[in-house]
């Protein structure tokens, strides 16, 4: 997928990579840049994040978590 940037330095991201994402207006995107390549990266809330995990994860799998995190 091809696309132009504006006189205003924006970019119009195809309809099929934005279903493939799941982008909708207001998403908030992170911008990685490495090795010249620029990723756009969905931000997605901490509580879509917790929903998806949620019975995936065994309670010794939580616990090991939290005491790395410390």
């Amino acid at each position: 997928m091809t696309v132009k940037i504006s006189s205003k330095y924006q970019v119009v991201i195809p309809e099929e990579a934005r279903k493939s994402l799941d982008l909708r207006p207001g998403t908030s995107v992170d911008v990685i840049v490495k090795g010249g390549i620029a990723f756009l990266v969905p931000v997605k809330p901490l509580s879509e994040i917790r929903k998806n995990l949620k019975g995936k994860l065994s309670s010794t799998d939580v616990k090991s978590l939290r005491e790395k995190n410390r």
